[in-house]
């Protein structure tokens, strides 16, 4: 069967979504941005700050190769990792990809008191959030083998759509 990555873009739901799946279907949790902060040994933020993205999506990539040593589990994705064309096919390689979307009011609504995004720093407006949306929908639209909209859906419903469509009951 192989991980269920859940990707899309910050405030989309993934990590209360991933949270709820890993419980209902007894899966682990993992969240590759977490497991980055271990591996650096910091925040998000500082190394953004000190080494620059180039050299955390470096860190993401490596997170992502190592996912293969681990049990099947649910794995929420930092909303970037689609970036590279290396970790789709790494996440496709692994199992099945589900992206969560929201519209970028929403995400706002969502994200606005959350200053550990680096990339919305000075962007917390509807029109920054639709553009970085619209650069990376093509990503997250080739990285998907599903798509599941959390506008008008609580995390719950969310997660029982995401087992309807995988079959996992």
């Amino acid at each position: 069967m192989g991980h269920i990555f859940l990707i899309g873009f910050m405030g989309c739901g993934k990590t209360t979504v991933s949270h709820l799946l890993s419980n209902r279907i007894q899966r682990p949790f993992y969240d590759t941005d977490e497991l980055i902060e271990e591996k650096a040994g910091m925040t998000i933020p500082q190394i953004f700050e000190k080494q620059g993205e180039a050299h955390f999506r470096k860190i993401e990539t490596a997170v992502l190769e190592g996912m293969a040593d681990l049990p099947e589990g649910i794995v929420s994705c930092g909303g970037g990792i689609i970036k590279s064309d290396t970790n789709i096919a790494l996440m496709k390689s692994m199992g099945d990809v589900v992206l969560l979307t929201a519209e970028p009011a929403t995400i706002l609504e969502r994200v606005i008191d959350n200053d550990d995004r680096p990339l919305l720093s000075g962007r917390k407006n509807e029109s920054d959030i639709r553009q970085l949306l619209e650069e990376r929908l093509p990503s997250y639209e080739k990285a998907a083998d599903y798509t599941v909209a959390t506008d008008h859906s609580s995390p719950g419903h969310v997660a029982d759509d995401i087992i309807a469509i995988l079959e996992l009951t």
